[in-house]
C-alpha cells in the first residue's frame, strides 16, 4: 500500500503545468524505538511542562511561544501574530531556473521527496517536463511552502519520476573556515602520499548502498528478542585500545599487507628503480662515447 501523499499541488515550467504529489523518501518506522517507562508499573511515562522557576505544571490553555531577548527576558508572540507573517501556500512548485548538478554544494541538500503525477491526466506534461531536465542535464530550482515556511526544492529525474530534495539557505551553514583554519600544512614526503594511494587503489570500490548494515540497530532488535524471551544479557568486557604508537610512514606500510597492495607498492618501486638503472646505462655509455670520440 502507498503512503498518504505529504504534499498536493501543480508543478509549472512556463505555461506548461501537470498536478503532482510529494512523498518523504525516507523513513524512520523501521527503527527500534524506546519509551519511557514507570520501573514499578511498566506504564508508560507522559511528559508535562513544568515552569523553570515556580516547579509548577502549566496547563496547555496557559502555554505560549516566545523570544529569548536576552538571558532570562523574553518577548511573547501571539499565535495570530505568527499567522500574519507565514507564507500563503498556493500549492505550486514554479520552476524559475535549471542548473548544473555539479554547482549544488551537498552541504545545502535538506530533505529528499518523491515527486509523481497526481492522476491520469498529468501523466503527458509530467514526462515532457522530466525529460527536457534528462536531455539537459540539468536540476531545476523551484520555491515551495512546506508546513507555513517557504524552501528552495531542487528537481532532477529519477527513473519515471522526479527527486525534489529542499536546500538548506546560506544562514543554515557554518563556515568551515571556523574549522579548518588552525589545521597546520605539514611537509609530507612524495613516498607517504605514494603509500596512501596505494592503500586507496586496493579499498576501490562502487556506491552500493545494499552494502550498507546498521550494525548498532541489528545488535539492538537482538538485544529486545532476548530480553522479551526472558534470557539474561551478558554485558561484554571493554577491549582496551592499544596505546603503541607507530610513525606514519610504518602505519602506512603495514595497512598494505594482506591486501594486495605489497605486490603493487613492489611493482611500483621496481619501476622506478628500473627507470633509474636505465638512466645510469645511458649516462654511461654517452661518457664512453664521449671518450671514444676524444
Amino acid at each position: 500500500m502507498a503512503p498518504r501523499a505529504y504534499w498536493k499541488g501543480t508543478l509549472k515550467l512556463s505555461l506548461v503545468s501537470c498536478p503532482v504529489v510529494l512523498y518523504p523518501a525516507t523513513t524512520a518506522a523501521e527503527k527500534t524505538r524506546f519509551h519511557m517507562i514507570n520501573r514499578e508499573t511498566g506504564n508508560r511515562l507522559k511528559q508535562q511542562m513544568v515552569d523553570s522557576e515556580t516547579g509548577d505544571v502549566v496547563e496547555s490553555d496557559q502555554k505560549g511561544r516566545g523570544y529569548e531577548l536576552r538571558k532570562g527576558k523574553y518577548v511573547e508572540i501571539e499565535p495570530e501574530e505568527l499567522e500574519a507573517v507565514q507564507i500563503e501556500s498556493n500549492h505550486t512548485i514554479d520552476i524559475e531556473s535549471f542548473v548544473p548538478s555539479d554547482e549544488i554544494d551537498q552541504r545545502y541538500l535538506n530533505h529528499p521527496y518523491y515527486i509523481a503525477p497526481d492522476g491520469k491526466a498529468a501523466i503527458d506534461a509530467f514526462a515532457v517536463i522530466r525529460d527536457a531536465m534528462k536531455d539537459q542535464d540539468r536540476v531545476a530550482l523551484a520555491k515551495i511552502v512546506l508546513t507555513n515556511r517557504e524552501h528552495i526544492i531542487a528537481i532532477e529525474p529519477l527513473g519515471k519520476g522526479l527527486l525534489g530534495t529542499t536546500l538548506r539557505f546560506p544562514y543554515e551553514l557554518r563556515d568551515e573556515d571556523q574549522f579548518f583554519d588552525d589545521i597546520k600544512s605539514p611537509k609530507i614526503t612524495k613516498d607517504m602520499v605514494e603509500l596512501a594511494g596505494h592503500i586507496l587503489h586496493t579499498k576501490a570500490a562502487h556506491f552500493d548502498p545494499t552494502k550498507f548494515t546498521d550494525e548498532y540497530e541489528t545488535a539492538l532488535k537482538a538485544l529486545v528478542k532476548r530480553k522479551a524471551s526472558g534470557k539474561t544479557i551478558e554485558l561484554p568486557e571493554r577491549e582496551e585500545r592499544p596505546s603503541n604508537v607507530v610513525s606514519l610512514m610504518d602505519a602506512l606500510k603495514q595497512s598494505l599487507k594482506g591486501r594486495g597492495g605489497k605486490k603493487t607498492a613492489a611493482k611500483s618501486h621496481a619501476r622506478r628503480a628500473t627507470g633509474r638503472q636505465r638512466s645510469a646505462k645511458k649516462t654511461h655509455r654517452s661518457t664512453a662515447r664521449q671518450r671514444k670520440a676524444g
